[in-house]
């Protein structure tokens, strides 16, 4: 009885792990996108010609240049997508430099 327990909490906790997984939208297969929010067989295929065609996407954001796929769509999947290994980001702001510490006034 504890095995097969043991066993079903083994399985539930592996299929959370895979469910948290990001998509590499540049080695996904067909079924892995398709698995993805808004994506069905047509847009799955729509990416892998786009980046068969175009070569890796350099960006999360670059799956929008694919036909079909738009503001809506990338808004559903881009917290579960990843180009190399590198999950969405923040829109980067211009830095700014750090103030320069002051010297100590001399007495």
């Amino acid at each position: 009885m504890l095995k097969k327990l043991l066993v079903a909490l083994f399985a539930g906790l592996a299929f959370c792990a895979s469910a948290l997984a990001a998509v590499d939208l540049n080695t996904a297969s067909q079924q892995q996108l398709e698995a993805l929010n808004g994506i069905g067989p047509e847009k799955a295929k729509a990416i892998i010609e786009y980046r068969s065609k175009n070569g890796p996407f350099k960006t999360t954001e670059d799956v929008m240049k694919v036909p079909g796929i738009k503001e809506g769509t990338y808004a559903k999947i881009k917290a579960e997508v990843t180009v190399g290994g590198k999950a969405a980001a923040a829109p980067a702001t211009k830095a700014t430099p750090a103030p320069k510490a002051s010297a100590p006034a001399k007495k």
